[in-house]
């Protein structure tokens, strides 16, 4: 599963591998040393992703997979089963992180003086501009065409 940021991958995702009895995961997980005190600043190389989650995925018969792989994973797709892209507004989806950080963190933190107020504030910023057409692996017009490629059945959750 994957799609817009804030578009429900992760809440959707993890509520199909209850219901299947499957494990989650996350691959931001894997993308980014998550261990930090300022989470989401430093990148893992993209051989080292993909032996954690080969690990991860080889231990395990029933799995889902929330997140983009699009420009690091496509060593994954022989494996799925079914893809679903999700997508939601802007305005929605902005809503749903903000909501999710200040759960996640506390108000306090990614509030102007906070110290995660500049990486929420970028997160937003590239949150907000995924539906614009860019460079950037995680775009919309690019993980929609990773997405055509798929040799496994596609579903959109819009």
């Amino acid at each position: 599963m994957f799609g817009a940021p804030g578009s429900g991958v992760s809440t959707l995702g993890r509520a199909i591998a209850l219901q299947t009895g499957a494990v989650y995961f996350d691959v931001d997980d894997f993308y980014w040393f998550t261990d930090d005190e300022l989470p989401y600043r430093r990148r893992r190389n993209p051989d080292h992703r993909r032996k954690l989650l080969r690990e991860a995925l080889a231990q395990h018969q029933k799995w889902v997979l929330g997140g983009s792989l699009c420009g690091w994973g496509d060593e994954f797709i022989p494996q799925f089963e079914l893809v679903i892209w999700c997508w939601e507004t802007v305005e929605v989806r902005l809503e749903r992180i903000r909501e999710r950080e200040t759960r996640r963190y506390g108000a306090e933190r990614i509030a102007p003086g906070g110290d995660l107020h500049a990486v929420f504030e970028k997160f937003c910023t590239w949150a907000a501009a995924y539906d614009e057409p860019s460079d950037n692996p995680r775009c919309r017009d690019r993980e929609l065409a990773w997405l055509e490629a798929l040799p496994c059945p596609v579903q959109r959750q819009v």
